[in-house]
């Protein structure tokens, strides 16, 4: 019998959630960075064995929204309560159990399993971790608790191993040689914005978006032109830098990344536009990908 299901990760910024999606699907599907508000949208990772399927969802982290763009955000965490087959909660040693009530009300009332991921135990010790365990098993009585440490790779596995032992019985949804949902033009976009993530300081990173305005491919080689767009002029001067060299080093960096990631030489040009207060125009997110199917 054939077992498929949708394996949803949810949980507050800066936990860990992408670096573990990217260990369970065994690819680099989302981009992770040590910076908060990282993942934007939802983005799954299918992991395929001759008798079962598992559609991994990493999700942005639950905050409480300050403009559009995170409330689209926080709809497309909330989404991944209603659609899960099993639930990944992630936490770390750090967050404190009863941050961010409202959304863990919402985790206790769903009806599928539960598995609650304590990640970052590297940074702690045995007593620490099982006072707070205990704290996590009053917060959510229904869910099993795994700990981990993502950095250090410890503990993926036993998750692997318990998804697939509560996936339901049910055919593929997917192709099974399909490894997402996203287009290849969302990589793209995904792996120039977590260069900048990386290179940049204070609100250029949130400022940013990446739109691909051309994917040419052919045997051997990809031309991509991407447009950065952020939302004022001072922005542009710095994510350009002195004599173009900080975007000329987001260039290398992504088309070094793209040259691995779809195993063909990459010619990539990058241009910044000022698109004032993107984040929040209803037209401009949809136009983006921010719009709930």
């Amino acid at each position: 019998m054939h077992k498929a299901g949708f394996v949803n990760i949810v949980g507050n910024p800066n936990v860990g959630k992408s670096t573990l999606m990217n260990l369970l699907v065994g690819e680099h599907i989302s981009i992770a960075t040590f910076k908060a508000q990282t993942t934007r949208h939802r983005i799954m990772g299918i992991v395929n064995t001759e008798d079962s399927q598992i559609v991994f969802s990493d999700t942005p982290g639950v905050l409480k929204p300050n403009y559009k763009l995170q409330e689209s955000m926080l709809a497309f965490s909330e989404s991944a309560l209603v659609d899960a087959d099993v639930l990944l909660y992630m936490t770390d040693v750090i967050e404190k159990a009863d941050k961010n009530q409202d959304f863990l009300d919402k985790v206790r009332k769903i009806k599928v399993p539960v598995l609650l991921i304590i990640n970052k135990i590297d940074l702690t010790d045995q007593p620490a971790l099982e006072k707070l365990v205990q704290q996590w098993h009053e917060q959510l009585p229904q869910a099993e608790i795994i700990p981990i440490s993502a950095a250090n790779q410890f503990g993926v596995n036993a998750i692997l191993k318990r998804v697939n032992e509560l996936l339901p019985d049910c055919p593929p949804y997917f192709d099974k040689d399909q490894l997402t949902d996203k287009p290849a033009r969302f990589f793209v976009s995904e792996i120039v914005r977590e260069k900048i993530l990386l290179h940049y300081d204070k609100e250029i990173p949130y400022s940013v978006e990446v739109a691909v305005e051309q994917f040419k491919e052919n045997r051997s080689r990809i031309l991509i032109n991407c447009v950065i767009y952020v939302e004022r002029e001072s922005q542009k001067g710095i994510l350009i830098g002195h004599e173009g060299q900080a975007l000329k080093r987001v260039a290398v960096e992504a088309r070094t990344d793209l040259e691995k990631f779809f195993g063909k030489k990459i010619f990539m040009e990058l241009f910044v536009k000022v698109d004032k207060d993107w984040r929040s125009s209803d037209r401009e997110l949809r136009n983006f990908g921010y719009e709930q199917d």
